[in-house]
């Protein structure tokens, strides 16, 4: 199947290509039509298959059809980082349209928002506590609204958010479209769900399950040592054809740069790069020319290039559904591979998460680096194991006692990295 089956306006359809999206995920190929055809949709699916999408793509298509000026979509996040992500993709999507799309939470200027909803908007992404402060403010008309979504409403539940959304409830119209999308399905989402749901469609995609054939391993590294890293891994003879997350495009293009720069055959694959760079770099992987691709997540949705030999996760991904995808693109076709993951103290907590989804540790691997605050060459790693001399396998010291000398411990990882000073 193909985005082209769904016969989405050509606006919608170029959209599709700025984006890069090559084909539909599960959830896309169940979600979509229903959402054309106007039906109510249960959708169990976890963050990172493409929901948004799944949700956004067939809205914007019924907007464009029928022009009007009130808020006709109103689109609810248990967070605000959420509600940007969902609001940034739309904006991708409505982009040299008339249409409109704004989001609301609390932590900046409400009048800046009434400002922008008096200006006229189509769609509203919200957090539910700012959004109910304005619906009391009489400064928002959801009374027409044609459309409603509840994306992560176990999140919602979660995070005591239920009340606040059945006040909303009350401002909508009874004739409308009503979404919700959830991970998880608690008897009080499901409560919520046959509330506000008329013969819903249900839409369920199981969890992505790891390859099997796939090594993961952790580094422990600072944000600082993480390029000097990746060059010197680069270097080692197994590290073949390798694809390099980033967690922004302005990253990814920075990396691909400095690759380049040490001579190796590199590109990036992010959101500022035109269509046909895009394809180019997209093609050139596949076919030997770079032997590196720095992408994001976004550009990298829909990439299938078989014989990758390694994915490096530069920055820790945001959710363990993520990682699987990301990890997923190596170790394909009864051909082994590997996962290097570089993290930082700070990345604790979703490594545990993604540990829990492998339902394994992943191989801790420690480096040191001469960190005196200059910059760093690639040999100056040092080494204790053969087959990569930057990596050693951390062990307990039997004595029990603390090492001499100055250290730095990311304690959440097992490891201690040495520092010289």
């Amino acid at each position: 199947m193909s985005f082209k089956d769904f016969n989405f306006s050509p606006h919608i359809s170029d959209a599709i290509q700025k984006c890069g999206y090559l084909s539909p995920t599960p959830i896309q190929k169940q979600a979509i039509q229903p959402i054309l055809e106007k039906r109510d949709l249960l959708g169990l699916a976890q963050t990172g298959t493409g929901k948004t999408a799944a949700f956004i793509l067939p809205i914007v298509q019924h907007l464009l059809t029928t022009p009007a000026k009130h808020v006709r979509t109103l689109i609810i996040a248990p967070t605000r980082e959420l509600a940007e992500q969902i609001n940034d993709f739309t904006n991708e999507i409505i982009d040299n349209s008339r249409l409109r799309s704004i989001s609301i939470y609390g932590g900046v200027s409400k009048p800046a928002q009434i400002k922008r909803l008096k200006e006229g908007v189509d769609i509203v992404v919200a957090c539910p506590g700012r959004l109910l402060d304005i619906v009391n403010d009489k400064a928002i008309n959801l009374s027409r609204v044609e459309h409603l979504i509840l994306d992560e409403a176990d999140h919602m539940f979660d995070k005591g958010f239920l009340p606040d959304i059945r006040r909303i409830l009350k401002q909508l119209p009874r004739k409308r479209q009503s979404l919700v999308f959830s991970a998880t399905m608690p008897k009080e989402i499901r409560h919520l769900a046959e509330d506000i749901l008329y013969n819903p469609i249900t839409v369920q995609i199981d969890r992505v399950q790891p390859t099997n054939s796939v090594a993961h391993a952790l580094y422990d590294v600072k944000q600082n040592q993480k390029t000097d890293l990746l060059l010197h891994l680069l270097k080692q003879n197994s590290v073949t054809t390798t694809l390099v997350f980033t967690r922004t495009k302005y990253k990814a293009k920075n990396l691909a740069n400095k690759l380049i720069s040490s001579g190796f055959k590199a590109t990036s694959l992010q959101g500022n790069l035109s269509q046909n760079r895009r394809q180019q770099a997209l093609d050139g992987f596949k076919k030997g020319t770079f032997n590196v691709l720095v992408a994001t997540d976004i550009a990298a949705r829909g990439i299938d290039v078989t014989g990758i030999s390694h994915v490096i996760n530069y920055d820790v991904p945001d959710t363990a559904e993520a990682y699987i995808h990301r990890t997923g693109r190596t170790g394909r076709a009864s051909c082994s591979g590997d996962a290097f993951t570089f993290a930082t103290v700070d990345d604790g907590k979703i490594i545990r998460v993604i540990e829990r989804s492998l339902n394994k540790k992943m191989e801790r691997q420690s480096v040191s680096l001469d960190l005196t605050g200059k910059r760093h060459d690639s040999n100056r790693l040092t080494s204790k194991k053969a087959e990569i001399p930057t990596v050693t396998n951390r062990k307990k010291s039997t004595s029990g006692k603390r090492r001499r000398g100055r250290s730095t411990s990311n304690s959440i990882f097992g490891l201690t990295a040495p520092v010289k000073h």
